[in-house]
């Protein structure tokens, strides 16, 4: 409290802090429609609203999933996805990345322990891969925002991309190279969580006062965190429905070609939000006339250049892998956008 007390920038920091939130943005935007655009400030709330209430059923259903799987302690399921042959290892990897329950500073230390446990980078490169792609709660969303046939095709390509960037790891370390691919790594233990091998899931979690808390702390957190990244999403997609011209969308993204994917794909990767923002936003330029192919390139691309996804791996592997890993996401991204175009 004495702490507090004697630092007189802690309101500032405060307030600061809140400016940067979501909701501030949000307030910030609909504010100016109603001073620029007055009219068509009810239909820019009443379309995020409707937006936000058609998929508050899947918001509901992943923060309960989510929750109950960090309760449970379900991430040492994955953990032992990395143990035995290399080759079961990349396929496990693949698979595990998108159900893993990881928040993103989690992801660091938990590769860590996985590399110190005598992982393969070609495992590892598989796992980082698909993680950024699908969680149970992106899968929910990307379902409610653009249809199951697109959320289920998103997870096939975050399993067939971890699958590619794995065997291909593999294939360049027996040529000789990546002989030394990890940085000197010093975990920060910002959530004290890695792999260990002798945990087990403790599924009826509700039988421990401490993971009841984590249950109820994880929802409250989740929920809140849900709810503010797609309130933002479907004011955007808003916006964009309102005042961007289809005709635009549809000569840059639009078309059945290979052109528009390698475009999406480009444009994803330095543009991309989070797993949350993205399905709302895509669902409004597909209105407009980006293909299906591109908006799969879109957001398979974005998601390997999301920040805490490149931040995970500039930390642990030196440049080359580096560079390995965005190449990888990319090519992964054009080639998954052309087959689900083709599909």
């Amino acid at each position: 409290m004495a702490e507090l007390t004697q630092n007189p920038k802690a309101p500032a920091k405060v307030a600061v802090d809140l400016i940067k939130t979501p909701w501030a943005l949000i307030v910030a935007i609909l504010a100016l429609v109603a001073i620029l655009d007055p009219g068509n400030w009810t239909e820019v709330v009443t379309f995020a609203g409707k937006a936000l209430a058609h998929t508050g059923q899947y918001i509901l259903f992943a923060v309960l999933l989510l929750s109950y799987l960090k309760a449970t302690g379900a991430e040492v399921m994955v953990a032992r996805a990395f143990e035995g042959r290399e080759t079961r290892m990349i396929f496990l990897a693949a698979l595990f990345g998108g159900l893993a329950p990881f928040c993103s500073c989690e992801v660091i230390p938990f590769i860590a322990g996985l590399l110190a446990l005598g992982a393969p980078l070609s495992a590892v490169m598989a796992f980082w891969l698909s993680s950024p792609l699908i969680d149970p709660p992106t899968l929910l969303i990307t379902a409610g925002a653009l249809g199951w046939p697109f959320a289920i095709g998103k997870a096939i390509a975050a399993v067939a991309l971890g699958l590619f960037g794995g065997f291909a790891v593999r294939a360049l370390m027996r040529s000789g190279a990546f002989a030394q691919p990890l940085r000197e790594y010093k975990p920060a233990s910002c959530c004290g969580c890695g792999p260990k091998q002798d945990d087990k899931p403790v599924w009826k979690f509700w039988q421990e006062p401490e993971r009841r808390q984590r249950f109820r702390s994880e929802f409250v957190h989740n929920g809140l965190f849900l709810l503010k990244w797609l309130a933002l999403a479907y004011v955007l997609e808003a916006l964009l429905v309102s005042y961007v011209p289809a005709d635009l969308i549809a000569r840059v993204v639009g078309g059945e070609g290979v052109v528009p994917i390698i475009i999406a794909a480009l444009v994803g990767m330095p543009a991309y939000l989070n797993s949350y923002v993205a399905p709302p936003l895509l669902a409004g330029l597909t209105e407009q006339g980006m293909s299906a192919g591109a908006a799969m390139s879109f957001m398979v691309a974005g998601a390997v250049s999301s920040i805490p996804a490149m931040a995970a791996v500039w930390s642990l592997v030196k440049p080359r892998v580096f560079a390995t890993y965005l190449v990888l996401g990319i090519t992964g991204a054009i080639i998954s956008g052309i087959v689900f175009q083709m599909i």
